[in-house]
């Protein structure tokens, strides 16, 4: 007995609310747009600049009472990570520790540096401090170029492999989705001020590659839609699609969403930006498959016959015309 989460002759009409459901993403991309002009982004110690301190102890490592004996120096963005290695022994318990650039500072001053490590000693007395490392502004303006490039490249290359398998209709339709997806989770991180760093970045590739390929799974039973019902209007042959695929959308996005969701409660302040830019890119980028990447397809229309070659001009003239 298998169990089924959608029903065989489901039929949501999903371009019911078409102006509401692509309406409301072009209004939510316009108001992330201007959080993003007016807020800007709280950036992390890799893109601020900064100092690291490298520290070791025989005693276990408890990031809350580190935190806890820095906070009253006011040094802003501080991240604490225990470093893992199998070559250490029982007890050598090593931890990194990031401060952001203090305003006017080209790095963390030898002065505050020092109140640091005065005040981890005296929560733990056992504690060294092997390295000190600064990261300055200019490292920093690289790293946001790299991020940046990382991501324009993602995109491209994603592109390329859509107008190559399908048409440049579904290219159009699958960018614009992505694009959908990244400003959207820049808006949420401008609106709510969450910690913009390098694992952020590592979270937007990884949204990016999610998203569209729920979108491939999308736009090719699409396309053998399209060769099987060459008559049926292709509004309904797209809603028919969305629903064949439904089943699997909701088990894939629902399934990485419970393990998400544990991870964003129980897995601490280290790894919560990363887990809830994942976790918001998911919802989005399920939603922009369904709304917005077939929306943009519907718009600029689509070859109805893959058998056949088009004789009669650019594909996509014939239902280019079709309302949303």
């Amino acid at each position: 007995m298998r169990m089924r989460l959608v029903k065989d002759n489901t039929n949501i009409n999903f371009f019911g609310y078409a102006k509401i459901t692509f309406g409301g993403s072009v209004a939510l991309l316009v108001a992330s747009l201007v959080l993003f002009l007016t807020m800007g982004l709280n950036f992390g110690i890799d893109f601020r600049g900064g100092t690291t301190i490298r520290t070791e102890s025989t005693t276990p490592l408890d990031v809350a009472v580190y935190r806890n004996a820095m906070t009253p120096l006011g040094l802003g963005d501080v991240a604490i990570t225990e470093v893992s290695d199998p070559s250490f022994a029982a007890d050598q318990h090593v931890a990194q520790i990031r401060i952001q650039a203090q305003d006017g500072d080209e790095a963390v001053s030898t002065a505050t540096i020092a109140a640091v490590e005065a005040a981890l000693v005296s929560v733990d007395p056992a504690i060294t401090f092997t390295a000190v490392e600064s990261v300055g502004p200019k490292v920093s303006k690289e790293l946001i170029r790299s991020a940046i490039l990382a991501v324009v490249a993602a995109i491209t290359a994603i592109v390329i492999y859509i107008w190559l398998r399908f048409e440049w209709q579904f290219a159009v339709g699958a960018v614009a989705a992505l694009f959908h997806d990244v400003l959207l989770t820049i808006g949420i991180f401008s609106l709510l001020q969450i910690r913009f760093d390098l694992a952020t970045i590592a979270a937007l590739l990884t949204i990016i590659g999610y998203s569209i390929n729920d979108t491939v799974v999308i736009f090719d039973r699409l396309r053998e839609n399209l060769i099987k019902f060459k008559a049926t209007p292709l509004r309904d042959l797209m809603n028919l699609t969305v629903n064949e695929t439904l089943s699997r959308t909701i088990m894939t996005s629902g399934t990485t969403l419970v393990a998400l969701i544990a991870m964003l409660v129980l897995g601490g302040d280290v790894i919560r930006g990363f887990v809830f830019a994942i976790t918001w890119g998911i919802i989005v980028g399920t939603y922009s498959s369904v709304y917005v990447a077939k929306n943009i397809v519907l718009m600029l229309g689509v070859k109805r016959d893959w058998s056949k070659p088009t004789d009669a001009g650019p594909s996509g003239t014939k239902f280019g015309d079709a309302n949303v």
